[in-house]
């Protein structure tokens, strides 16, 4: 009888710990580069740079051929991509603040992400998440704005947008207080290496340390923004590349290898099949400062010709999530809603998201598009996607139309050909804008200029 009791008893002891996995929330680890080129991967077709982990990662999962930011660059991209929200919902224009600022405008400190708003972090950490930021911010300066303040847990990084990948003292000083590396709030010290290795490591530590139970980890990378350093060995790898290309590359291929860490740690503790893995792009590649690649699509950071705002994306979930294309344009604004859905929320608790849970249709169980419609704007420039079709707005010059479907790099204007269609996705953008708060700050005309003539001289698709 005491036999058949002990068995009883570990019968309903395994039982419970199968039913405890399966009902198990998923972890969530968001992977985010930095002025990546859209080409510039393997599995995005490069032939020149080397990223295994990342190309293994998309073969456990889905690749997505039209996914967007919100925003041509750093900063607004990614108060999108945290609130879920079009940034301009808020007040946070598309300019890169503090950047080149009219005088009249905020002191560069006091210009950050609004306080009214709850991040992705907020969200899930209210769900029982134990969070976590190691990277960039770039989301304000000021104490307030901190991201142990906006729903982090655990902070290792730097609040502004570019420091250097080696430590202070090295030649490469991190005068700005923002450029300086930060533990927790207020704790300064830097990386006693490489930048992208070194917040690789503290992520794996912090997998290690929060592993039993749910967590949310963003590894905000600042690879591979300018300045344009790497480490010799890396270098070493793309000898026949040209000088710019050479550096990119290997600076690329550091991050691939820290992505490699993260995903050898989980295939380690076995925490593939429970953890939902997205790497994408904060905006296009700049193809002028780092020697980006993104082709075949046209543009650049901070224009919005799809090489603009056009971005790689990975997303995998092994056992949950087939591998595969998705063709379907999506947004980073549907992280958000995506993860909280995962995490246990329900939807109806985000009424005022831009974003739409991605699940249903990744998952076959909702056919279609995601979104029908997206737009972006920055002051009078502006550009709205419906469907297949996309206009870009100027505010020197008449719109221009394109068919995506068959377009993708924009070379054949179509506006003169469509004069109701383009009437016609006018007002939709207008009566969009008309939804959005006045811009929080004013930007110096003179780089409105400069984007603008960086959106003409890279209209066309590079060759290699």
């Amino acid at each position: 009888m005491r036999h058949i009791l002990v068995f009883l008893v570990l019968f309903l002891l395994a039982l419970y710990q199968t039913v405890f996995a399966q009902q198990r929330r998923p972890n969530i680890i968001l992977i985010l580069a930095d002025d990546a080129g859209y080409a510039d991967f393997g599995f995005q077709g490069s032939s020149e740079f080397l990223t295994p982990n990342l190309d293994r990662l998309s073969e456990q999962g889905l690749r997505f051929t039209q996914a967007y930011v919100s925003a041509a660059v750093c900063g607004p991209s990614r108060a999108g991509l945290l609130t879920g929200k079009y940034q301009q919902r808020f007040g946070f224009e598309e300019n890169n603040v503090p950047g080149y600022m009219a005088p009249s405008s905020l002191p560069d400190d006091e210009m950050g992400l609004p306080l009214t708003e709850r991040t992705m972090a907020d969200h899930l950490r209210g769900l029982g998440y134990t969070t976590a930021l190691f990277g960039k911010w770039h989301q304000g300066n000021a104490d307030r704005f901190h991201p142990l303040r906006r729903g982090f847990d655990e902070f290792v990084g730097f609040r502004g947008g570019a420091r250097s990948y080696f430590p202070f003292g090295e030649g490469n000083p991190n005068n700005r207080p923002e450029d300086r590396l930060e533990e927790g709030f207020g704790r300064y010290r830097e990386a006693p290496g490489y930048l992208t290795d070194y917040l690789a490591e503290r992520a794996v530590d912090f997998i290690d340390r929060h592993q039993s139970s749910p967590f949310f980890l963003f590894l905000s990378f600042t690879a591979v923004h300018a300045p344009m350093d790497a480490l010799p060995e890396d270098i070493a790898e793309f000898e026949s590349l040209p000088e710019g290309r050479r550096q990119l590359a290997a600076m690329t291929l550091a991050m691939d290898r820290a992505c490699g860490l993260l995903l050898d740690k989980l295939e380690r503790e076995g925490l593939l099949e429970s953890t939902l893995i997205v790497f994408t792009n904060d905006n296009g590649g700049p193809s002028d400062a780092n020697y980006s690649d993104n082709s075949p699509l046209s543009g650049t950071k901070a224009n919005h010709l799809e090489g603009g705002i056009r971005v790689p994306f990975l997303m995998s979930m092994p056992g949950h999530i087939s591998p595969g294309l998705y063709p379907h344009p999506v947004s980073t604004l549907d992280l958000l809603p995506t993860f909280y859905r995962l995490a246990g929320g329900q939807f109806t608790d985000l009424p005022e998201v831009d974003g739409v849970d991605l699940w249903p249709f990744l998952v076959g169980n909702e056919e279609g598009r995601p979104h029908q419609t997206l737009f972006w704007k920055k002051e009078n420039r502006g550009a709205v996607r419906e469907g297949d079709w996309k206009l870009l707005r100027f505010p020197d010059r008449p719109a221009e139309l394109y068919d995506l479907s068959t377009d993708e790099g924009e070379q054949n204007d179509l506006a003169s050909g469509y004069p109701d269609l383009v009437r016609q996705l006018y007002k939709k953008l207008f009566e969009w804008e008309l939804t959005l708060e006045r811009p929080a700050w004013q930007l110096q005309r003179k780089y409105e200029g400069d984007a603008m003539q960086r959106m003409d001289r890279y209209r066309k698709p590079k060759t290699n």
